[in-house]
């Protein structure tokens, strides 16, 4: 985890982050907002948010070399408080108390890439979604799949991390491959970068760290899609609170609506996303 927040804060630094005034809406942002009107600004009771996120999943939330809790939640959270004119306090908490600190009322809103399903559901409400990630398959650089579907892809083994909604989607539609589960994803990839598999399938912005991180070597790129469904992948990822709190979830929709239309949304995503992963 450590290398692999060097190499964002790396490419954030690196990375040109436009004015709004010269920001136009990208491919590679991958959420909801489509420049549609604003909703009317509803009534703010209160004068600050407590959000809380975890701390070991960069580039979303990490601290930095000097110990700093940063990232793209964290940024975004941030934000979202300027947007609608309230303070902002931002701390981490083990992931398995987001939803317990939420219903005791030790914090307002869980902003941890949290994705929303029907388990998650029945745990919080959430916001609008932020972002969603696609799917994607990632081949080595020399082999000929160009045209990625079921037909040619018959029979070629393609790695995939062991009971997830990529290996069910793998195996509803893309039905005459050679499913090949791994226990993680980290040996799916090595697989695929040892000559033991054809492919590999997973979530699109791993699959981007590590094509673009020293442990691939350079093998391997993208063929293929990507691929979004809600069944198998989840709506997205949302900020959660406590279930019924449907007054804050309203303000945070207002509040990522108004980031959006200064460009600030964009300009956080392309800096710590700077690698395309559509």
């Amino acid at each position: 985890m450590k290398v692999l927040a060097a190499i964002v804060v790396a490419l954030a630094l690196t990375a040109a982050t436009p004015p709004a005034s010269a920001q136009t809406r990208s491919e590679i942002v991958p959420d909801a907002w489509q420049g549609d009107a604003l909703r009317p600004k509803p009534e703010i009771h209160l004068d600050r948010i407590r959000f809380i996120t975890d701390s070991d999943y960069p580039p979303f939330q990490y601290f930095d070399e000097e110990g700093v809790l940063t990232g793209f939640n964290v940024d975004l959270a941030r934000a979202i408080c300027e947007a609608i004119g309230v303070e902002c306090d931002i701390r981490p908490v083990e992931w398995e108390d987001l939803y317990t600190d939420l219903d005791n009322g030790e914090a307002d809103a869980a902003i941890a890439s949290i994705r929303i399903d029907a388990e998650a559901l029945t745990k919080a409400d959430f916001s609008s979604r932020y972002y969603a990630t696609p799917a994607r398959f990632v081949t080595r650089k020399e082999s000929d799949f160009k045209d990625i579907r079921p037909e040619t892809i018959e029979g070629k083994k393609v790695a995939v991390a062991r009971g997830t909604g990529h290996e069910a989607f793998l195996k509803q539609y893309f039905p005459t491959a050679q499913v090949v589960p791994f226990d993680s994803v980290d040996e799916a990839q090595m697989a695929l970068k040892g000559g033991q598999v054809d492919l590999v399938f997973g979530d699109g912005i791993g699959l981007t760290f590590w094509l673009n991180g020293v442990t691939s070597d350079g093998c391997c790129e993208f063929r293929g899609g990507p691929y979004f469904d809600a069944k198998y992948f989840g709506e997205g990822v949302g900020i959660a609170v406590k279930k019924g709190n449907r007054q804050l979830v309203e303000i945070l929709n207002y509040g990522l609506e108004q980031v959006h239309a200064s460009g600030r949304y964009e300009g956080l995503f392309l800096r710590y996303f700077p690698m395309n992963f559509f």
